[in-house]
């Protein structure tokens, strides 16, 4: 018995260390590939709308740990006092799943239906406002994966997963893409429960070879717009 709980952590130990010399590997190569681009984006959202082009958001991480996430802006100065820009209706929309169909927050949202085509849409959609995570979160601090369950606010833990899952959820390092968002996306909510059963389902099963499948239909995702609104 002393054998095999010795045996247990240090593959435990290889296997995190492996993750981590592919992330590092991965994200540092990815960031010189994409710096033009990441330029470009920044540049846009301060002649669009001025002011500082990034935004930090603060989640749960591994173990609960604070965790600030570094993104590109997508919505508008101010948009942080979300009831002086929604109505009642989409507050509560908001508060059900995080997120609005017609978000009129959005940089470059003038009337209805902007939510889907203005410029902040554009960048949430193709995924370009999470280019900063990859050097920073990834390559830079380590608190993040390339691949793992997205990280989430404390109330969505809450809200939408019993203690035990809490548990399970926070034991794995939050990624820059997942499961639920290469394979799913919108299709799959709170609401419905199949985003908990996706992201749970990872930490449960998480393995390099699960990994580069991930990755392999992330970008496939991104470029087909598979499951986004």
């Amino acid at each position: 018995m002393t054998k095999n709980k010795d045996i247990m952590p240090k593959r435990v130990r290889i296997a995190a260390l492996v993750r981590r010399l592919c992330d590092i590997v991965l994200s540092l190569l990815l960031s010189v590939c994409l710096l033009p681009l990441s330029v470009f984006v920044a540049l846009a959202i301060i002649l669009r709308d001025g002011g500082n082009p990034f935004y930090w958001h603060v989640r749960v991480g591994q173990n609960g740990k604070r965790l600030a996430v570094l993104k590109f802006r997508t919505m508008k100065r101010g948009a942080d006092r979300i009831e002086n820009m929604l109505t009642p209706e989409e507050l509560a929309v908001y508060r059900l799943e995080y997120k609005l169909p017609d978000d009129r927050r959005l940089i470059g949202y003038k009337k209805a239906g902007d939510g889907r085509r203005c410029f902040g849409a554009v960048l949430r959609r193709t995924s370009l406002d999470e280019l900063p995570q990859v050097w920073w979160n990834v390559l830079l601090r380590g608190n993040m994966s390339l691949v793992g369950p997205r990280p989430v606010l404390r109330e969505e833990l809450d809200r939408h997963y019993t203690k035990e899952e809490q548990t399970l959820f926070l034991s794995v390092k939050p990624g820059l893409t997942g499961y639920w968002q290469a394979f799913a996306r919108n299709r799959a909510c709170y609401e419905n429960g199949e985003r908990q059963k996706m992201e749970l389902y990872y930490a449960k099963n998480q393995s390099l070879r699960l990994d580069v499948k991930i990755l392999f239909r992330t970008v496939i995702a991104v470029f087909t717009k598979a499951g986004a609104k």
